[in-house]
Formats: C-alpha cells, structure tokens, sequence
C-alpha cells in the first residue's frame, strides 16, 4: 500500500532509536548555559513578517529568498521563524523583561525554518540552540558568550574546533567601510551575480557573504574591516581577546567573517570543523547593540550566538563522541489470564509510583511472545504471574543479566524490589571493588544522597 504522503523536502524525523542523542546534545546545553546564568526563554513560531525585515535585515538572504512567509486567515503577514534572535528580542521589550536588572540573559531550544537547498547540515526545518545577553556593552560579555560555547563542545568532548574572531565596528566606522568596499567591487560589477549587483547599493558588505564561487574569488581582494576601525571599537575588540587570552581561548582572528545578518555589530565569531565538510560552521554569534532599538526599544547593547543541532549531531557521529545509552526499563511483568493480568496492572502502577520504569504487554500474547518482548525492550528484570502466584502471593523475580532468581511476596512487591536490586548491586560492586554510589540507584545526585 502506498504512503498517502511522505515528509515534506528538508524536515526529518528522529525516531525512537535515535532521539537520546538529541536530548543528551539539549540538556548539556541548557546544563551548562544555567551555570552561566542563562534561563530558558521560549517564544512562538511564528511572527509578524516584519519582526524578520527590520531585525534580520531585507537585504539578507535569509529575508530576500529563504523565509516561509504567508497571509493568514486575517490577510496578517506571518513567518515562521527563520532565526532565534529577533523574537528572543521582541519578547524581551513586549514582556517586560527591559525592566528588570539588566544583563537579562536568556537561552533557547528552537525550531527553525529556511527554504534553502537540503542537504547534510542544512535542513529546511533545524533546531538551534541559543542564548542572548540583553543590557550590557562590556567586552567581558562578548568573552563571556564565548566561552559558553566553548565550554558546551568540552562537555560534549567535541574535538578540533577552531575559534574565528572579528570585528565589524559600530554603524560609524562602518560607513567608511561600506564606501571602501563600494569602491572596490564596482570594479567587478559586471561579473557581480544579479543579487549582488543590487547589494552593491543597498549594503556592500553582503557581497562578502554571497555564496556565488565567482563573487567569493572577488571578495578575496576587498578591503578588510579592521582596516577601518574607529578608536573605541578597536579598544572593544582588543579587550575581548584580552579576556579570551586570560582564559586560555584558542582563536585566531579571520577579518573576512561578517555573518550572515544585518544586525550585527563589533564582535562577530564562529566557531568551526571541517570534520563534516562544507557546513562547517557550528555556532555563530556576536553583538547586535543596534536591535533592540531597531525594534521598537531603548538603545540596549546586546549580544548572543546559536548553534545548529544538526550540524552538532553529525559531528558527534563523525567524532564518534560517547553518548549515554537510553534507559531500559526496570522490569517488565508477564501475565497469563484474567486474575494474573489484573495484579500485573496493580504491581506495574504502584511500581511506576515509586519512580521506576514497569511494563507489562498490551497485546496479552502467549508467555513466549511476552518473553520476547521483554528481551527486545532490554528490560532489567522480569516476572511471570499465573493463577498460582496470584493466590500463592508468591512469584520469583528473575535478573535478565545473570539469569538469578529470587522469590517475591506480591503484597510487598514494591519494597521487595529495591531490596533485591539493592542488594544485587552492592554485590556486583563488592566484587568489582568499585565505590557504591547510592545517589545513582535513587536517581538522585550527590548533595540529595547525603
């Protein structure tokens, strides 16, 4: 029979089998950007269209050609969120958070959508992770962001990845940039594809972000940013490296790096691997201290990166980084007839009340179908209740990884569990010589054991 329809071109599903990567990559994330402060931010999406033009910028790819833009019902503009930034920014002015003690900082798992070419890094729906710092112009920020990043690829035991720092000054010196690149590319209008040819006037420094191979070979000769620095942007950006330096931050200045959205202000920075090819680039960021402004809310410098999830997933595959086994369940109960099946379902709840993960087979299938089951689940123990153990209120609980078995009284099944699992892996450590852990086997961490 055939699929009325298949996933739409660039999504992709994570299935079952799969998806503990992708909250193990989340939760390192957010772990690691609450230590730095950050809580979680989460907004809706979609937008008003111009949340995107006047944030993202309408000579922006991402705004001329990328972006899933329609009417709704009420002949509204909307768009699916092609980025975090502009609607992180929108919620911090329209909710309120413009008035609490500043720096806010905020961090995002997020959905987004850009109509662009699929293919291994590049989804037409990803996901990002991302974090933004309201309410400060301090180079120790700038650092600071910076070294959140990094400290999320360490945790993630992520290897080989460089660090590329620039900066692209303030709207003021900027102007005599923008002239200098004007001047420089006007040479080479005519071999210009026709999106730069019209960036040429609007805003020449998109010309150095063209993915054209001819235009990239042009760019190779422009004028570079730094070369025109006004004094305080310079102060700014020898202050960031300062405070990479002082924390042992590998990065090498790349003057060529402008990102791919007008909103960006002195500090850019990617972080990058060529361990998964053309799309290297795994988190980018920098400072947009015009935006908040731009949007409607008073001058506010700003700063914050994200990074791709998908791009991140594929290098973990090709770095074969360790990541934690999903859990399997604790124990999953066999049941053989009516009276059976109706103490399976009491010993399952009260087991799942305690905090452990019981099954039991929805199917009612012979005993060595369910046993089959059980296997395939990789259940840690199992039990086999009939009529016998039922009214004998006896069963035995088996240990799937050593075969041992030892009998359970029904009436105090739950406390008779721990005490068994307890007692086994006390014996599996004393054998091993290794340290007990009693807060893993209470699923609690060190400070709530003691």
């Amino acid at each position: 029979m055939a699929l009325i329809t298949k996933a739409i071109k660039g999504t992709k599903d994570v299935l079952p089998s799969e998806v503990h990567k992708n909250q193990y990559l989340e939760a390192t994330a957010l772990e690691a950007a609450e230590r730095f402060g950050y809580k979680e931010i989460r907004t809706p999406v979609f937008e008003h269209t111009e949340l995107f033009q006047r944030g993202v910028g309408d000579t922006t790819d991402v705004v001329q050609k990328e972006m899933y833009t329609f009417d709704d019902k009420g002949g509204r503009s909307i768009t699916l969120r092609p980025e975090g930034t502009a609607g992180a920014v929108r919620a911090y002015l329209e909710d309120g958070l413009c008035n609490e003690t500043l720096p806010q900082k905020v961090c995002y798992l997020t959905s987004c959508y850009r109509y662009e070419k699929p293919q291994a890094g590049r989804l037409r729906e990803f996901h990002q992770f991302g974090v933004e710092c309201f309410g400060t112009q301090s180079p120790l920020a700038d650092a600071e962001i910076i070294a959140l990043a990094k400290t999320i690829f360490d945790k993630l035991e992520l290897k080989d990845i460089r660090l590329e720092i620039n900066s692209i000054g303030c709207p003021e010196c900027r102007k005599k940039y923008q002239e200098a690149l004007k001047e420089y590319f006007s040479q080479y209008r005519d071999e210009l594809c026709d999106s730069c040819k019209d960036r040429l006037e609007r805003n020449p420094m998109r010309l150095l972000d063209c993915k054209s191979p001819q235009d990239k070979e042009i760019a190779k000769g422009a004028p570079v940013v730094i070369d025109f620095l006004c004094e305080e942007c310079q102060e700014h950006f020898d202050a960031v490296k300062r405070y990479l330096d002082a924390q042992n931050i590998e990065y090498t200045v790349n003057p060529t790096i402008v990102r791919g959205l007008d909103y960006y202000t002195k500090t850019v920075f990617e972080f990058i691997s060529d361990s998964i090819g053309a799309q290297g680039t795994v988190c980018g960021g920098g400072r947009y201290d015009g935006l908040v402004k731009e949007l409607g809310g008073q001058d506010t410098p700003s700063l914050g990166f994200a990074m791709g999830l998908e791009r991140l997933l594929l290098l973990m595959d090709a770095q074969d980084v360790p990541v934690p086994e999903p859990n399997t369940p604790d124990i999953f109960v066999a049941a053989l007839g009516d009276k059976a099946t109706l103490k399976a379902v009491e010993l399952v709840k009260d087991m799942r009340e305690e905090g452990w993960t019981a099954l039991l087979d929805l199917n009612q299938r012979s005993l060595r179908a369910q046993m089959k089951y059980a296997d395939k689940l990789g259940a840690t123990y199992n039990v086999v209740l009939g009529d016998n153990e039922v009214d004998e209120g006896i069963t035995k609980l088996k240990n799937m990884n050593t075969g041992e078995e030892t009998e359970i009284a029904l009436d105090t099944f739950v406390s008779g569990f721990y005490n068994i699992a307890l007692s086994e892996q006390l014996a599996d450590l004393e054998i091993n010589g290794e340290e007990f852990d009693f807060g893993s086997l209470f699923g609690l961490n060190d400070s709530e054991g003691e």
